[in-house]
């Protein structure tokens, strides 16, 4: 769903002129850094170990083949220049020797990916034609990259990736990309030679409307680099032959990589050989950071970000070691370190970026982030020299609200990873996916697996065809290692035959798997179709939909043997509490024997979703109704991973609301929330009328859910649990909120906004704002309590809306319920673009020309009468016919409108379809790629939707009959993808 508005944004941007999109490929590896030989080699989140010892080398060894004799000459060049204008350079090391990962590598390499100048200032990251220029000048791997610049381009690359999102491997994306973008600069590392076929994903990001030209005229100045200069040289082992003759322990390799590089990469070995205790620094080391003077505008900022990383408790954690780079320097007055900011879970860059917002002159967070520290006593003349330097440097820097390529930070960190179905295969459902095969056996790994599925919006097609595979190579392997787990780090030696195997019985399984082995040619299977499938749809048989959860029936049922979680993403005073006491008192009333118990999260002191947990495992299959307020993805996630460990399906039960742009919850809804919190006693949570900041809380809940409308919430919730329950809050038929009460909730978010803004979670009876706060509080009481009569009369019946609730739940708990479809569970593989057109409109212009046309007439009473048409569409262009580019062509016109004109009516004894003609949208004509653009209505049993074309040949011969329209009828229809 996030993904989805941010595609809306970059095409927004690109069409208004503001900025550009790059697209560059995501190679399957890890993240390496280096800084020269005295700034240190960096993994994600550490240093000092095999993968820095790989990373190294690896560099090294790409100088080697670019420069041959005057490598080490380069080398020390390269070092030097790092050092005199401290740059960091980061990498995507790819590599066999450091565990498998999507498709074990061809070959060992690196890939710059970003480049750095770290200055004396905010660090300035090289734009992508700069780091062409800087990696074409070093003869260093550059990536694949691809600028879109124009409304068609954008929206057509994102239907690209739609149409190949489950089967694309590297030759058909790289192709379909080549065909739409306005630039494409192939990587000097081609993807099929040196990774292979599977394609892990692309990376797209906003970057300056200005981007084409610079990079126009860097390919210019900077001609490609010349081929490998050492190719005749004798390079010395290999790094798989250096790790293979040094098995016996880690030291050892890593020695032994150390002293392949050479004294330029690597003069000192003491961050790999220094003992790890000796390492590590005091604790005490952030602490003292954290109080010092700062001596830069650099250090000031860092400070202010691990604050407010500390201050938001961000899963993140701050580890210092002594910096033996800098053993010669040491003193008592003078101290060196190195501090490695560990990001431990994705949430801490949203909720960094939220913070980001309200505060524009934050420093970005990055992943990998590694700092050296010098702690030093300053005397008057250094003291001197640090007040002027920082003068000069608050001066350049700026306010901060502008970020990378001169548009404000926010959308200057707009960026999506998209990975393809082949690739996430291989990693995620085999690969993660064994501990729970072996651990907890194939159930739950089938039920592990239908969840992933469900979460990415596979479709239907594949869930049923990865699902029969995977079933399969859960007993093979299971048959083969018995209870001993096959290694994650090489399950590609099982897990490749297997798939080369498997793709070897038909083309639809050589599409699913992409490429194993030697066998697969990309060519073979672009855009295979379900046999016996409609391409269309309109006209195939109702099918069962795969299951897209872990239930195994059509209809969305709780199994018996699980466990069921019933939790609420809501809101205090949403009634969760008094709805968890009235399905306890009600036994049965669910349709299930199943024991209830219910954990209420005012009560528990401590972890609470951990206790829940706990509680989990003592008593699998009862019921859990978890009465705390679950408001953001991170208590998500936990009740997942709860649902997992613990065999269990989760239930979310929200207050139903309109809600707005931003907010799953309406003003209305907030108003009774904070009516009925005011109207408490005694509250075990101390949340009710005696609370002096009791609004301040609601709003601050109220914010929790900022940034989602209603139908992305819903459809979250939809699409991570499969099923939502929602409770009656308003009446449909009230009247709208009194303008007191409107304001006095509008003026308590203002409030809240400039106190978090100024204050982050700090309380409203502390800081700047506390008089306004104590103010507001008694003036929204007062307002509340004047409305009173209103506030009651909007309110849905308790005692109707919890029946409303057990039913619904009681629905889920039989397996009545069906799960709404949302945006993202339609999002399986673009097939083909058309205009979808209304089928009662179509059925009407079919009735009203029967009656006027006897011919019509009498076909319609033979074939037609007991047909029911599905759906009706004009085809615009098919991927198996056209390719993908012919149907992404359309991006630029998806869900606009366009007059579709009815000219004829052409059937046959075995099919009818309307011949069509297709308007503009905005003055551009829509053309479809068919020869023959039309509307099947029908094929008699055993006839394909697509035999429908040659009805206009079957008319030249006098096989079928044409019916003019005149004038023709016009109907209005949507371009969407199928």
């Amino acid at each position: 769903m996030r993904s989805r508005i941010r595609r809306t944004r970059m095409i927004e941007m690109v069409s208004k002129g503001l900025a550009t999109l790059e697209v560059s490929l995501k190679h399957s590896g890890s993240l390496f850094m280096y800084a020269g030989h005295e700034g240190g080699a960096y993994a994600k989140n550490s240093f000092g170990n095999i993968y820095t010892a790989v990373g190294v080398f690896v560099l090294g060894r790409m100088f080697r083949e670019a420069w041959g004799a005057e490598a080490a000459k380069k080398q020390a060049e390269f070092n030097d220049f790092l050092q005199s204008n401290r740059m960091c350079i980061s990498m995507e090391l790819v590599t066999a020797v450091l565990g498998d990962h999507g498709q074990r590598p061809r070959e060992d390499y690196v890939v710059v990916t970003a480049v750095t100048e770290l200055g004396k200032g905010k660090p300035k990251f090289y734009s992508t034609a700069e780091i062409i220029a800087f990696c074409r000048n070093w003869r260093l791997p550059t990536n694949h990259v691809w600028l879109f610049s124009s409304r068609k381009s954008v929206t057509s690359f994102f239907a690209a990736f739609d149409a190949l999102c489950e089967e694309g491997t590297a030759t058909s994306v790289c192709k379909a990309l080549d065909e739409v973008a306005e630039i494409s600069v192939p990587g000097s590392k081609d993807h099929i030679k040196v990774q292979g076929e599977i394609l892990e994903g692309l990376v797209a990001r906003m970057v300056s409307h200005e981007s084409s030209k610079h990079m126009q005229k860097v390919l210019e100045e900077f001609p490609a680099v010349p081929d490998n200069e050492g190719g005749g040289l004798d390079l010395g082992p290999s790094l798989r032959e250096i790790c293979a003759a040094n098995r016996s322990d880690e030291k050892q390799q890593i020695k032994a990589l150390l002293q392949n590089v050479g004294t330029a990469f690597c003069p000192d070995h003491s961050d790999w050989y220094g003992d790890s205790h000796s390492r590590n620094a005091d604790r005490s080391v952030l602490s003292k950071f954290l109080q010092v003077n700062p001596a830069d505008f650099s250090t000031s900022k860092l400070q202010e970000m691990i604050r407010l990383m500390r201050e938001r408790r961000l899963p993140a954690a701050f580890k210092c070691y002594h910096n033996f780079h800098k053993v010669a320097s040491i003193s008592n007055d003078n101290l060196f370190y190195k501090m490695v900011i560990h990001v431990h879970s994705d949430s801490a860059f949203r909720r960094y970026q939220k913070e980001m917002r309200h505060k524009p002159g934050l420093w970005p967070l990055y992943r990998g982030f590694f700092v050296d520290i010098n702690l030093f006593k300053e005397n008057k003349d250094k003291a001197a020299g640090l007040v002027k330097s920082k003068s000069n440097l608050m001066d350049t820097e700026g306010n901060g609200t502008l970020g990378r390529d001169g548009f404000a930070d926010e959308d200057s960190n707009l960026m999506i990873k998209l990975k393809f179905l082949t690739y996430k295969l291989r990693t995620f459902l085999i690969r993660n996916g064994l501990s729970i095969l072996f651990k907890e056996g194939p159930v739950a790994y089938k039920a592990y697996y239908l969840r992933q599925m469900k979460l990415w919006g596979t479709s239907a097609g594949k869930q049923r065809e990865l699902s029969k595979m995977l079933d399969e190579w859960a007993v093979y392997i299971r048959r083969k290692y018995g209870n001993k787990q096959l290694s994650s780090a090489t399950y590609l030696s099982e897990a490749e035959p297997f798939l080369e195997q498997y793709a070897k019985r038909s083309p639809q399984n050589q599409a699913l798997i992409g490429s194993a082995g030697n066998l697969v040619r990309a060519e073979d299977f672009l855009a295979i179709v379900e046999e016996g499938m409609d391409e269309e749809g309109d006209l195939q048989k109702e099918q069962e939909a795969a299951p897209s959860s872990p239930m195994l029936s059509g209809k969305d049922a709780v199994p018996k043997a699980e466990g069921l979680i019933v939790f609420f993403p809501g809101i205090p005073g949403c009634a969760k509490s008094a709805l968890c006491r009235e399905i306890l008192n009600a036994p049965g009333a669910l349709g299930d024997d199943r024991p209830v118990n219910t954990l209420m999260g005012d009560l528990i002191k401590g972890r609470y979703w951990q206790k829940v947990a706990d509680e989990r495992r003592k008593k699998p299959y009862s019921i859990m109704l978890a009465d705390k307020n679950a408001p953001n993805e991170e208590v998500w996630r936990q009740i997942e991973d709860m649902c997992r460990s613990t065999r269990a399906s989760a239930v979310p039960v929200i207050p139903d609301s309109e809600g707005t742009d931003s907010n799953p919850f309406s003003l209305d809804a907030l108003a009774v929330f904070m009516f009925r919190v005011l109207q408490r006693v005694n509250h075990p949570g101390n949340l009710d009328k005696a609370s002096p900041n009791a609004g301040y809380v609601l709003l601050m809940f109220y914010h929790l859910y900022d940034g989602k409308s209603r139908r992305e919430f819903e459809g979250e919730l939809i699409d991570r649990f499969g099923s939502l329950v929602k409770m009656p809050l308003l009446k449909p038929d009230r009247n709208p909120l009194p303008d007191d009460l409107k304001s006095i909730l509008e003026e308590g978010i203002s409030l809240y906004k400039l106190h978090t803004s100024r204050h982050g979670r700090v309380d409203s009876t502390k800081g700047s704002y506390a008089k306004e706060w104590a103010k507001w509080e008694k003036q929204l009481r007062e307002t509340l309590f004047s409305n009173t009569e209103y506030l009651n009369a909007i309110q849905v019946p308790f005692e109707s809306a919890v029946q409303d609730v057990l039913e619904q739940l009681k629905k889920i708990s039989e397996g009545d319920y069906k799960s709404p479809i949302t945006e993202r569970r339609k999002s399986g593989a673009i097939v083909f673009a058309a205009v979808s057109l209304p089928v009662q409109e179509i059925q009407n212009v079919l009735g009203t020309l029967g009656k006027k046309n006897s011919r019509i007439e009498a076909f319609l009473k033979e074939h037609y009468k007991d047909y029911k048409l599905k759906g009706a569409h004009v085809t615009l262009a098919h991927k198996r016919s056209h390719g993908v580019k012919g149907v992404a062509d359309y991006g630029i016109f998806e869900n606009k409108e366009v007059p579709v004109e009815l000219t004829a009516l052409l059937f046959s004894d075995k099919m009818a379809g309307f011949e069509a003609r297709l308007g503009s949208i905005e003055n551009e004509r829509v053309i479809s790629k068919n020869e023959w653009p039309h509307v099947t209505l029908w094929t008699r049993e055993g006839v394909a939707a697509k035999e429908a074309n040659a009805l206009p040949q079957l008319v030249s011969e006098g096989k079928a009959t044409l019916v003019e329209i005149n004038p023709p009828i016009i109907i209005s229809g949507i371009v969407k993808f199928f």
